[in-house]
């Protein structure tokens, strides 16, 4: 675990950044294995490399379905509007769109105790009405890549591998954009959250003029700095004292970018340094 983190962090503290995590991983195997796969052939053993990693493909493709499900769950839990989670929904439409049978495929790797003796649920209960389990099997069975069509099978089931890339780049893309906007409302309702505190404590933070400046970045994150031109010298230490003091009775706190021990956070504020602001427990 990264050494940063606080001691109480927990991924239930953000579900909808672990499903960008998670996506991220999963398309980059994407990407790896089926670069692997279009090139040379290497025995591993009595089996082929393209033949394992068409596994592993299998598997990080249906997976990135679990990274859509989770990001949807956080984002009717955070109450998002229903526009994001649309969009969301209609990426995984087009992704299923592109490999409509993935999760057919992946079921047959995976519960391969229950496809092998055809008593899988699925596709292999409704052919059961009409044949036996062990008709039901043979038929379902022979998982595989060709390389001369570009395709994996099992059964009946086909992925293209040509259209596994861009798939998940773009189901991968929608999955960020959906924690993009969680980001970017979270960083209004901060900015806010703290020009609110601010104005209580009778600190002005209204640019251009105001002494202390509060803005919004591109990099989702709240800058609160001293407009230095409009504070008397002698007056800067008591103003960055009393910053320092409201934003901690709030549960906010000033977070130097660099070098976090170099200086007290009221000195950094004195020199007219940009301090980032964030709430206790990150």
């Amino acid at each position: 675990m990264n050494a940063t983190l606080p001691d109480d962090w927990s991924p239930a503290d953000n579900p909808y950044a672990i499903a960008v995590s998670e996506a991220n991983w999963l398309r980059a195997t994407v990407v790896l294995t089926v670069e692997r796969m279009h090139s040379d052939d290497v025995q591993v053993g009595w089996f082929s490399s393209r033949q394992i990693d068409a596994r592993t493909l299998v598997i990080a493709l249906r997976q990135l379905l679990a990274a859509v499900t989770l990001e949807r769950i956080a984002l009717n839990d955070l109450g998002m509007p229903p526009a994001v989670v649309t969009a969301l929904d209609e990426a995984e439409q087009r992704f299923l769109e592109a490999l409509p049978d993935i999760k057919h495929v992946r079921d047959g790797l995976t519960h391969f105790e229950d496809w092998a003796r055809g008593i899988g649920f699925g596709p292999q209960a409704a052919a059961r009405k009409r044949a036996t389990p062990r008709d039901v099997a043979r038929y379902f069975w022979s998982f595989g890549y060709d390389p001369a069509t570009d395709n994996v099978t099992m059964g009946p089931f086909t992925i293209s591998v040509n259209e596994a890339v861009p798939a998940a780049n773009t189901l991968c893309a929608a999955i960020y954009a959906a924690a993009h906007a969680v980001d970017q409302r979270n960083t209004a309702e901060l900015r806010i959250h703290v020009v609110q505190a601010l104005d209580d404590a009778a600190i002005a933070c209204t640019a251009p003029q105001g002494p202390v400046l509060v803005s919004q970045g591109n990099d989702m994150r709240v800058w609160l700095s001293i407009n230095l031109s409009t504070v008397p010298t002698g007056e800067l230490g008591d103003l960055a004292q009393r910053v320092t003091s409201v934003l901690a009775s709030t549960g906010l706190r000033l977070a130097p970018p660099t070098f976090p021990q170099a200086e007290d956070i009221t000195d950094r504020l004195v020199a007219g340094e940009v301090l980032r602001v964030e709430r206790h427990n990150q």
